[in-house]
């Protein structure tokens, strides 16, 4: 067994040992040439210095020799390596979700075909900064499609079954327990018939009777609000921008209500009203009356922002196009009429019927309106610019009333049946060879509204109000900051604020929105050049160009006259070469082959 020497034993003498070379440490970075003695360590691990020689040393502030010998070399980045959580693990899905093209293209509000003629530099960067921002919001909000759980379904038959023979009483049996609770029917046969209405959020509902009975309730858990008899005929009924206030057409005068049926306000000036609608982004309660007025009512400040005529006789029937806000009157010669608060004249004339026009329904997307006339047809037209009817289809008795969906259905009341036809998908024009349900009442249908995001249909009668289940009528996902059912009443509170403050002017009506974004070209050149007759010059044309003086004789009269008309005529080049450019090129014709070349080719340019 070895033993550890005492020291002192077979200790060599102090002469050998400063005569024996001195062992380099080898440091741990290094490889081991030779090997170790028996016994002997390395020794511990020194701290690595840093290579400074990889590193370009900056020059000193005094020494100027090296100054312009450094070359900084560009510096490379690095590729992101994998991303890994705090657990350590690496993300199998790294970087944003992949979105696809047709779903970005959906959410895009920019129509980047047109572009602004010359626009300055500072205008241009604005552009191209709303472009980006709008580009980002629409990729957003298609990633964000993800999360909409709720998918929007029919009513199907089996084997070819025809689904207009189903009755109300089958679907309530083929759905759940929540959905069925949602058809019923109130008898009210004594204050008939009825005129109704529900609130933007689909959970309050509002009618009216002809003998003066309105109430008002919340239909999904029938907690009625408030009910009072106005001891007067009642023609209309329309919730304002919330459930808290509701407009009443009387027979004489308009009368604003709140949810307790208290009488807030009485509005003379709009007499004898026989239809109302209300537009939500700019606080104004249209009216249409007997004596042919069609007024505008703004809620939020109670003044009266246009009064127009329409020279058309008592207006019975009018509706709004959600997408732009303009009001649609039918009239008795057949015509329809669009009208904006900002004009005195209505926008279009639209001849749709030999006879008097009896309902006009528009569709969310503003792309399609259907109208019924005393001619018995339903006919259905484009309103995007071309305003030419696309189908039409004629009914036995004619359609008193119409109603379209959020999802694109068509609902028409014929006496005391109500047919609902449907499309191919929500912007799709519904299909009226086949209708897809059909039911019938116990009285004569007096207004028809589909409920915002339910399959339900409202329908008044003059036996009272009746629900209707209509699969697919509604949208099946909603907004929660824009139409929140299950809002308190502080959150609704904090959204009326937000919703004034947000308020759209009443000139912004008209029939195209997106025109309100483009720069009015002809308008803007018409403006400078009353400025420049008012003015007495064009305070943006360009100063005439001015040659400097010269020294040694050499701006004599003539030199001057030569370089001004250098620079004229460069100018007239530059106009010249422009205006080449912008004409369209000759396409040459093509020489049939085999011809034979001609001696005046060489003319040929």
């Amino acid at each position: 067994m070895e033993t550890v020497p005492k020291p002192g034993s077979n200790v060599p003498p102090k002469k050998d040992r400063l005569q024996a070379k001195k062992k380099k440490p080898r440091r741990y970075w290094e490889q081991e040439t030779t090997g170790t003695a028996a016994g002997a360590s390395p020794g511990p691990p020194r701290k690595r210095k840093r290579n400074r020689e990889l590193r370009p040393q900056k020059p000193k502030k005094n020494d100027t020799s090296k100054k312009f010998r450094i070359s900084k070399k560009p510096r490379e980045l690095k590729s992101p390596g994998p991303q890994r959580s705090l657990s350590g693990a690496q993300d199998p899905f790294a970087g944003p979700a992949p979105v696809s093209v047709e779903v970005v293209q959906k959410y895009c509000r920019i129509d980047k075909s047109k572009e602004v003629p010359h626009p300055k530099t500072k205008t241009r960067s604005r552009l191209v900064a709303a472009e980006a921002q709008e580009e980002e919001t629409s990729v957003r909000a298609a990633r964000s499609e993800l999360l909409l759980a709720e998918e929007p379904g029919f009513l199907e038959g089996e084997d070819g079954e025809d689904t207009a023979k189903i009755r109300q009483a089958d679907i309530v049996e083929a759905v759940d327990i929540a959905s069925a609770a949602k058809h019923f029917d109130l008898n009210l046969r004594q204050f008939g018939p009825y005129r109704l209405n529900y609130s933007s959020t689909g959970r309050h509902l509002a009618f009216g009777g002809r003998r003066g009975h309105v109430a008002a309730l919340d239909w999904v858990t029938k907690k009625l609000m408030c009910e009072i008899n106005v001891m007067e005929a009642v023609r209309d009924v329309w919730f304002l921008h919330s459930e808290a206030l509701l407009a009443v057409a009387q027979n004489r005068w308009l009368h604003i209500y709140d949810n307790q049926g208290i009488e807030l306000h009485c509005v003379r000036r709009c007499d004898r009203v026989t239809r109302l609608e209300f537009l939500p982004f700019h606080f104004l309660l249209a009216t249409a009356s007997e004596t042919g007025f069609l007024t505008y009512l703004d809620v939020s400040v109670g003044k009266i922002v246009a009064a127009l005529n329409a020279r058309a006789g008592r207006l019975s029937v009018m509706t709004q196009n959600p997408y732009n806000a303009v009001i649609h009157l039918g009239h008795s010669n057949g015509t329809v009429s669009l009208w904006s608060p900002a004009m005195k004249e209505p926008l279009a004339k639209i001849l749709c019927h030999r006879g008097g026009v009896r309902a006009v329904a528009v569709d969310p997307t503003g792309t399609h309106m259907a109208t019924s006339g005393l001619d018995h047809q339903l006919k259905l037209f484009d309103l995007r610019g071309t305003f030419q009817p696309l189908s039409a289809r004629t009914l036995p008795q004619g359609a008193g009333h119409l109603a379209f969906s959020q999802r694109g259905l068509l609902a028409a009341g014929m006496g005391d049946v109500v047919n609902i036809w449907a499309g191919q998908g929500k912007a799709s024009p519904p299909s009226l060879e086949q209708p897809y349900l059909t039911h019938r009442l116990s009285g004569h249908v007096n207004g028809l509204q589909f409920c915002p995001y339910e399959d339900v249909l409202g329908v008044g009668h003059s036996g009272g109000i009746t629900s209707m289940l209509v699969p697919g009528a509604g949208e099946p996902n909603f907004d929660g900051l824009e139409s929140n059912p299950y809002r308190s009443r502080k959150q609704r509170q904090e959204w009326e604020v937000k919703a004034l403050l947000e308020k759209v002017p009443a000139e912004l009506i008209c029939l195209d929105p997106r025109a309100l974004a483009e720069v009015d070209v002809i308008s803007l050149e018409q403006a400078k050049k009353e400025r420049a007759e008012r003015l007495g010059y064009d305070p943006d044309a360009t100063a005439p160009f001015q040659p400097k003086p010269k020294q040694k004789g050499r701006s004599s009269t003539a030199s001057l006259v030569k370089r001004k008309r250098k620079v004229m005529d460069q100018e007239h080049r530059d106009k010249v070469r422009q205006s080449l450019e912008q004409q369209p090129q000759k396409q040459e014709k093509a020489k049939p082959t085999g011809a034979r070349p001609s001696a005046l080719d060489r003319f040929v340019r």
